[in-house]
């Protein structure tokens, strides 16, 4: 992950995984950039990130295909803050609000923090569609495959054998890192 911060500063508290996409503007460019965001912020230690996949997008068509990676993340924000932080950073660089499933400058999803479920007014944790999207399965997986789906009790590799979505999903990069820590 040349250029992309893998954070060796000391910070106690939960794992959670953000999804990270774009399809406008160099998407790939952005995609990195938001996650060097992320490991700069002062809650956040960044370790690891996905490769990147290049994905067809979900609802209209007559739009330019996504990458799409997932980052995972030691945060001690709570779920509420964390979200604050990755809308901050989507406005930093730059995205307004869109239409539903349109063009995405940048776009960053709260995934999964911990075995939390959260369900309030804005935010739902872990993401209400995580368990049938391909393009955040495949790249979760990669990080992932063991974590184990607050709701469903069931795997990500689990929820990813059994996804039915045909939607195309390619891998564009094999350059993850992955920074891990001896003991979590």
């Amino acid at each position: 992950m040349e250029g992309e911060g893998l954070s060796t500063g000391e910070i106690r508290g939960g794992i959670a995984f953000v999804g990270v996409g774009s399809n406008m503007e160099n998407p790939a460019e952005r995609c990195r950039e938001a996650v060097e965001r992320l490991s700069t912020h002062p809650g956040i230690r960044l370790l690891g990130r996905s490769s990147f996949y290049r994905t067809e997008p979900v609802g209209p068509q007559d739009q330019p295909w996504f990458i799409n990676a997932v980052a995972e993340i030691r945060t001690v924000l709570s779920p509420r803050q964390l979200f604050a932080a990755l809308k901050e950073i989507e406005r930093g660089m730059g995205r307004k609000e869109e239409k539903k499933w349109g063009p995405r400058l940048i776009d960053l999803d709260l995934l999964l923090y911990g075995q939390e479920v959260v369900r309030e007014e804005g935010l739902a944790v872990p993401h209400p569609e995580l368990h049938r999207r391909r393009f955040v399965l495949e790249p979760l997986c990669e990080l992932a495959s063991y974590a184990i789906h607050p709701s469903f009790g069931v795997s990500v590799r689990g929820l990813l054998d059994r996804l039915t979505d045909a939607a195309r999903v390619e891998l564009c990069d094999s350059t993850a890192a992955i920074l891990r820590e001896r003991q979590r």
